[in-house]
């Protein structure tokens, strides 16, 4: 099932929020637990890698899968740290930076005068 956010008026769904964040400057919140996702889906494939590189007592293999588990557990760290220091930026901005955020009657008629 699909979330639906209001945005002043307008429904943005989840997959709508993440295309946005992927576009838009910043990181919106739909965004990050499509990543946290991702990272752990990541993490499941590659523990099931090393404990076949384990039963296959592939030594080069294990080196190898051991390698790429390292590389994932740092990238999401390093995001993360830099999400908490940053923070993470509503839908609704994003769209007003991008231009995508319906306007106001009252200020249309303001810039028409």
């Amino acid at each position: 099932m699909e979330e639906v956010k209001r945005v002043d008026g307008e429904d943005v769904s989840s997959a709508q929020a993440v295309l946005l964040g992927a576009l838009a400057p910043g990181v919106n919140g739909p965004t990050w637990s499509t990543l946290k996702i991702a990272f752990f889906m990541l993490s499941l494939c590659l523990a099931a890698m090393l404990g076949l590189a384990f039963s296959a007592s592939d030594s080069a293999l294990i080196l190898h899968v051991t390698f790429l588990v390292l590389i994932t557990g740092t990238l999401f760290l390093l995001l993360t740290r830099f999400l908490d220091q940053t923070g993470l930026v509503s839908v609704e901005h994003q769209m007003q930076e991008m231009g995508l955020a319906p306007k106001d009657s009252g200020e249309k008629s303001k810039k028409s005068n």
